[in-house]
């Protein structure tokens, strides 16, 4: 299985479509799937624009006829019956497979999702080409209770899309958000036995700057690739055999 991470610095546009297609078509050759961050059809800080900008699921009918060649996660604003949703939609053979709604909505700091956004309240898994997948958005790892519903699904692999700010740096000069991010990221490799794929956006909004540093993390907790800092940047890793439960459970012995 030959997937890429797409670390974009997204625009505040629905126009981001038509920029996702072109990198689709460069990849649907030399990749199974093709993951995007989070709100990458939108870009993050939408604030009142999440009221005209956000897509309905008539508008992704260029994504779903992609996905007959490579299969494609992408993160949106959604309006389902006049709320709004921030989503994870993987589209798989023409089809949308999977629609992971957003479950913890921060709204603290520099955060307000719970002002423009209703939440989700399900964590499913779902049966892709590839095994058992879950998708998770940002805050939504960050919750004990997610956690703990991941690890019972029991997933070969977990994509993790994100949204994450700079915030901090400690002694080692390293962000400190990105030590905390790596150390959730890690645990959840060990703990549900299954790949993790964390992709996070870059650019700039506002004012607001975004880190990067997408990776992918084997069950045994090993990063095996890893994206730049602060720029786009797009990797292409294959995955090896994904754990029998057995495996998962000598795992963390």
């Amino acid at each position: 299985m030959n997937i890429t991470i797409a670390q974009i610095s997204p625009k505040l546009s629905p126009d981001n479509i038509l920029k996702h297609l072109e990198i689709i078509e460069n990849f649907k050759d030399k990749s199974d799937v093709i993951l995007f961050p989070e709100l990458s059809l939108n870009g993050y800080l939408m604030m009142d624009l999440v009221f005209e900008d956000s897509f309905e699921l008539s508008d992704l009918e260029l994504l779903k006829e992609a996905s007959t060649d490579i299969d494609i996660l992408v993160g949106l604003a959604l309006k389902e019956d006049y709320k709004i949703y921030n989503t994870g939609i993987y589209f798989s053979s023409g089809e949308i497979l999977h629609i992971h709604k957003k479950n913890i909505l921060p709204n603290y700091g520099m955060f307000e999702e719970a002002k423009f956004f209703f939440k989700g309240n399900e964590i499913d898994s779902y049966k892709s080409k590839f095994g058992n997948s879950v998708t998770l958005i940002c805050e939504d790892l960050w919750n004990s209770q997610v956690i703990s519903r991941v690890v019972d699904l029991n997933p070969n692999i977990i994509y993790v899309i994100a949204n994450s700010p700079v915030r901090g740096f400690n002694k080692s000069a390293k962000l400190s958000i990105e030590t905390k991010w790596e150390a959730l990221l890690k645990s959840l490799t060990i703990l549900s036995g299954a790949y993790v794929v964390f992709i996070n956006r870059v650019g700039f909004e506002d004012g607001i700057g975004f880190w990067g540093k997408s990776k992918i993390i084997s069950p045994n907790a090993e990063i095996k690739i890893e994206a730049k800092s602060f720029e786009e940047d797009f990797l292409t890793f294959e995955l090896e055999d994904f754990l029998l439960s057995r495996e998962k459970y000598f795992l963390r012995g």
